[in-house]
């Protein structure tokens, strides 16, 4: 009986969750129509800070709107110190489809690697050529012009599993970003993505409705300098990231459930 009761409540709550995920796809539709026209007149440099800053703009509107209306529960402010510090790359785990939004909604100088197959998506491409985002399918040209986009001052944000998390607590992580940071010299900043839902987790649909609310906590983790051995400093971060994953994955306590990450001094 309780169960019922819980499921008729969150109800509305669904129904304004699917209502708020049609409204973003309209303006991610809207506005890649515009960044269509955009991209061949404007200057790279133009396109790729109005493109970033409407991304970010856009999903930021569309947590906002989310929290406010009780759908989620979402604690990202440690980005915003970060948001204008030039050349820094973001590694973060990837337990749900929704993490990229996440981070760009409060790191408008990024930029993301994505999957090819995404720049020809009608909601997405567009809008994500004009911005300058990375595409991963030739790994020589993707560090190329990661390398470029962050010596330009720009940031990037990377989920080094490659794809959501299908072994939990984490992935192997895919080489790539130690050797970005590597050619780049830029420091690679580590950020812990928690969540108590499943939504939108691999293998869970779109359509499926989570519990509600869902609570996203970002976390600010050690900062790694770039080293010369890309492959060991990828697996030193890896380690890093499994360890503490591991912990909260193993431990009920309510005090694991909420330690924080070391972090340098």
């Amino acid at each position: 009986m309780k169960r019922l009761l819980r499921w008729i409540l969150a109800i509305p709550l669904a129904l304004m969750l699917y209502a708020l995920l049609l409204v973003l796809g309209g303006i991610s539709l809207l506005w890649n129509l515009v960044a269509m026209l955009l991209y061949p007149v404007l200057p790279a440099g133009t396109g790729r800070t109005l493109g970033r800053a409407v991304i970010a703009w856009s999903y930021r509107a569309f947590w906002g709107t989310a929290s406010t209306l009780g759908m989620m529960r979402i604690d990202a402010s440690c980005l915003d110190a970060l948001r204008d510090e030039r050349g820094l790359i973001f590694v973060a785990n990837h337990p749900t489809m929704l993490d990229a939004l996440l981070l760009v909604a409060r790191l408008p100088r990024s930029a993301c690697i994505m999957k090819a197959d995404l720049m020809r998506n009608i909601f997405l491409g567009a809008g994500a050529r004009l911005a300058r985002y990375i595409r991963n399918d030739s790994a020589r040209t993707m560090i190329k012009l990661a390398v470029e986009d962050l010596q330009a001052g720009g940031q990037l944000v990377i989920f080094p599993e490659g794809t959501r998390t299908v072994t939990p607590p984490l992935n192997a992580f895919r080489p790539g970003v130690t050797l970005i940071a590597k050619l780049a010299q830029a420091p690679i900043q580590t950020v812990f993505i928690d969540t108590d839902s499943p939504y939108l987790a691999k293998g869970w649909p779109l359509w499926r409705v989570p519990p509600l609310p869902i609570v996203f906590t970002l976390r600010l983790g050690r900062r790694f300098a770039p080293q010369q051995n890309s492959d060991a400093l990828l697996a030193e971060i890896e380690q890093y990231f499994r360890h503490p994953m591991e912990q909260r994955a193993n431990d009920a306590q309510p005090a694991c459930q909420q330690s924080r990450a070391p972090t340098l001094s």
